[in-house]
């Protein structure tokens, strides 16, 4: 099915409906879900769960891997671009000998109680690190987070005023990696690494050496939403391997794929991207890959957000009605309620996928 029309109801308002739709869906292609269940539970007392499909071969020697909601509330995007897919099937995508892996819901705590952070307040993208080594220090951010989190909310005019100050005198580049790099001294804090692995990247790792442990090739599309111009989905390289890896992805995906690396992204470097769990699990195969990245908000507005966010994990006590305005502004910075913006992204979802499909058959 290629209509948009009929595709828009497949971005879900909550965890509980779009794994309701997910697992339809799969039953209704007949296929099996692979489901990982999360030790604790939903809002509602539902289940949570890292579900994966296998669509396609189970031998073949080019895999497709898609994930959602690697951070928790990015999952309505993901998660609804990752629908339409299956919906499809290799068939109707034009590729029946590449396996298209779909894990559905990386995080799924984060998803369900409209968190960007794991059940830890753990930032799974900054999570896959060696804790084996020594873990790196950030006094930027060590000196932003008194004022990043105050104790009341919202923060006084003051609080802002110093805040401002400070981000100002860093300038925007090292501002932005203050506060979005990743850190390991404020478990309460902003995109906390952790001290170790946590639930979801134990999981990940494990989803990653059944389906993707013996393949030769595989492609990643990891699907996020927040950083950059409204409904414009910005394609992130996201290897590690170098050169030869992102003319690969720039031979599949266009010149207009993006790198943290050399600065081109509206995106940071950070410590601990979820993509380093390829080389370990999968050292065998050739790997290309991308985060796409869907634009919301103005990245003030979307840190504001993600601030307030974390300030009511800490004061379970507040006004109820200030806690929901505070989940419903954060859900808007990651998911618009749009129509036009579903249309985009399911747009852009649905060439970054034919293309990564047409990459892989054209690899030696």
């Amino acid at each position: 099915m290629t209509d948009q029309d009929h595709l828009l109801d497949l971005f879900s308002a909550d965890y509980a409906t779009a794994r309701a739709r997910w697992l339809a869906l799969a039953g209704a292609r007949g296929l099996a879900v692979e489901s990982h269940l999360h030790p604790l539970r939903g809002p509602a007392g539902e289940l949570l769960a890292v579900d994966v499909v296998r669509d396609g071969p189970a031998d073949a020697p080019n895999v497709l891997l898609t994930t959602s909601g690697v951070h928790g509330v990015e999952g309505h995007v993901g998660c609804g671009i990752q629908a339409g897919l299956l919906r499809m099937g290799p068939r109707e995508l034009g590729d029946e000998a590449t396996a298209l892996v779909h894990v559905h819901a990386v995080n799924p705590y984060g998803f369900a109680w409209t968190r960007r952070v794991t059940q830890e307040n753990v930032d799974l993208n900054r999570n896959f690190i060696d804790f084996g080594q020594p873990l790196p220090d950030h006094p930027d951010y060590a000196a932003l987070h008194p004022l990043l989190l105050p104790e009341r909310w919202p923060p006084t005019a003051g609080n802002e005023t110093a805040l401002a100050a400070a981000l100002d005198a860093m300038g925007p580049r090292r501002a932005q990696i203050a506060i979005t790099k990743g850190q390991h001294s404020h478990r309460d804090g902003l995109y906390y690494s952790g001290v170790e692995p946590t639930w979801s990247h134990r999981v990940f790792r494990e989803v990653l050496r059944r389906h993707a442990g013996s393949c030769q090739r595989l492609a990643w599309i990891d699907l996020h939403s927040g950083l950059g111009p409204f409904g414009v989905g910005e394609r992130i390289f996201a290897c590690d391997d170098g050169v030869h890896a992102l003319q690969r992805a720039r031979r599949w995906w266009g010149e207009r794929v993006t790198s943290v690396h050399t600065g081109t992204s509206t995106s940071i470097p950070m410590t601990g991207p979820i993509q380093h769990a390829v080389y370990g699990e999968c050292p065998q195969a050739e790997y290309t890959g991308i985060c796409l990245e869907f634009g919301t908000i103005a990245l003030p507005q979307m840190l504001f957000a993600q601030r307030a966010e974390h300030w009511l994990a800490e004061h379970p006590e507040a006004d109820p009605g200030l806690a929901r305005s505070i989940k419903r502004a954060l859900r808007d910075a990651f998911y618009p309620d749009d129509e036009a913006w579903k249309r985009a992204v399911w747009s852009q979802g649905l060439e970054a996928t034919r293309q990564a499909l047409a990459g892989l058959r054209q690899s030696p």
